[in-house]
């Protein structure tokens, strides 16, 4: 590890004990400290509030990218971050410096007195006081996890838009789609119109009733507009246009979807300065680090590179995110009809073999992993889900002897790291130059 990931380590560690659990859903201690801090929710520039299982990642980076080529400086909070800490808070265009957060961390700290209260909820007001004391032109919030105790819910957001709805963090969610709905459509808020990704109906339901409660507009993919690529465009029908774009640039076909969820948000926004050139400018130059990254440096691209092969990176770990990762593995195999081959690793309260399902059939073989903390599942028991899935799997001591196994099959295939974004995360800290800026 460099001196740079070094930087905040012993400041991070100790708010991490604060207090005894790493998830701990309430509001309670956020209002209290934000109230301490003078209330930076209520100092932001309109703020887009983005909930969901998933796509909510790529959303935001493609929200980002239109509105910072229309030339809109852009607040923008993710998590969890990859390689740095400071990737989850971007102050008008630019990751935090060492010294904003030292000192922002430092100040939220105080505020707090010492008192219980989660990593995540001290982490929030920090970006927001930092937010709040930069000037900005819009700010874009990802929610961290469900949306009615969610820490990002302090905020009053001008839009509120829901990415596709599925099963995830059951011990905190719910074991139902509707239980989990409801808590993703807790940030529905009146006064702030809602955007929606296509759902499925159990979700869509509980969304609906939300929107109705509220008493605002609802402008549902699926519904009200739409979303498809035509070649190298991104077609976004709406009820009284038809917008005919550049193709998004992250690859995959669920990328289509999340474009046109991001689009459809702009619009609601209402920001003249967002117009359909900057929509396109912003598409076709969206970046957002492991989901369906192909990986170019570093020395385990490089070792793919020697075997004439591509490597592939993707941090999607449930049964929803595989189904759209492996629709996208499958495109690039049909290209040259060469073989893949999974790297994986997974957390332990993960369903793994609801994960690995939808690539029965298109994998060779899955090498699997375990990585640093986090509750990682072991390689083997890895191994044994995707074996229930009906793949061919092999457990592994590291990342490298994976790769070295997967790039002595014959013939040599197509390698996709995934399964986590954990593990995403181990991939890019081998190479400096691969890290998120």
């Amino acid at each position: 590890m460099t001196d740079q990931l070094r930087v905040h380590d012993a400041a991070l560690a100790r708010l991490q004990a604060l207090h005894p659990k790493l998830i701990d859903l309430s509001l309670e201690r956020m209002l209290r400290l934000c109230a301490a801090l003078d209330h930076p929710q209520d100092r932001l520039p309109p703020v887009i509030h983005v909930a969901g299982t998933n796509g909510k990642g790529s959303t935001v980076a493609y929200l980002r990218a239109m509105a910072e080529a229309a030339g809109l400086r852009v607040h923008v909070f993710t998590s969890p971050h990859l390689v740095r800490f400071a990737e989850r808070i971007r102050l008008a265009g630019t990751l935090i410096t060492d010294d904003q957060l030292a000192r922002v961390l430092e100040r939220v700290e105080a505020a707090n007195a010492g008192l219980p209260i989660t990593f995540f909820e001290i982490t929030t007001a920090a970006a927001l006081v930092a937010f709040a004391e930069t000037p900005a032109d819009l700010c874009i919030i990802e929610v961290g996890l469900g949306g009615v105790l969610d820490a990002t819910n302090v905020v009053t957001p001008a839009v509120s838009v829901i990415a596709p709805v599925d099963i995830d963090h059951r011990e905190f969610l719910g074991d139902t789609l509707d239980l989990i709905a409801a808590e993703k459509a807790g940030i529905i808020k009146p006064g702030a119109p809602v955007v929606s990704a296509r759902q499925q109906e159990a979700a869509e339901a509980v969304i609906e009733a939300a929107v109705s409660r509220a008493g605002v507009a609802l402008t549902l993919m699926g519904r009200d507009f739409d979303a498809w690529g035509e070649r190298d465009r991104l077609l976004v029908q709406l009820q009284d246009r038809l917008l005919d774009l550049p193709g998004p640039a992250l690859p995959g076909e669920h990328q289509k979807a999340n474009a046109g969820l991001a689009v459809a948000a702009l619009l609601a926004l209402g920001d003249p300065r967002i117009d359909e050139a900057a929509m396109g400018r912003g598409l076709a130059a969206t970046v957002w680090p492991a989901r369906f990254q192909r990986l170019t440096a570093g020395p385990l691209a490089q070792a793919a590179k020697a075997a004439g092969t591509d490597l592939w990176l993707d941090g999607g770990h449930n049964p929803h995110a595989g189904r759209a990762v492996a629709r996208a593995l499958g495109e690039l195999a049909a290209r040259d009809g060469r073989p893949v081959a999974l790297i994986a690793g997974l957390l332990a309260n993960k369903d793994a073999t609801g994960f690995f399902a939808p690539f029965a059939g298109l994998a060779s073989k899955v090498f699997t992993v375990s990585f640093e903390g986090h509750a990682a599942a072991s390689a083997a028991q890895t191994a044994a889900a995707a074996e229930l899935a009906g793949l061919r799997a092999c457990a592994c001591d590291s990342l490298q002897a994976a790769l070295d196994k997967a790039l002595a099959l014959e013939p040599v295939p197509h390698v996709l790291i995934c399964g986590s974004l954990y593990l995403a995360g181990e991939v890019l800290a081998m190479s400096p130059e691969t890290w998120p800026t």
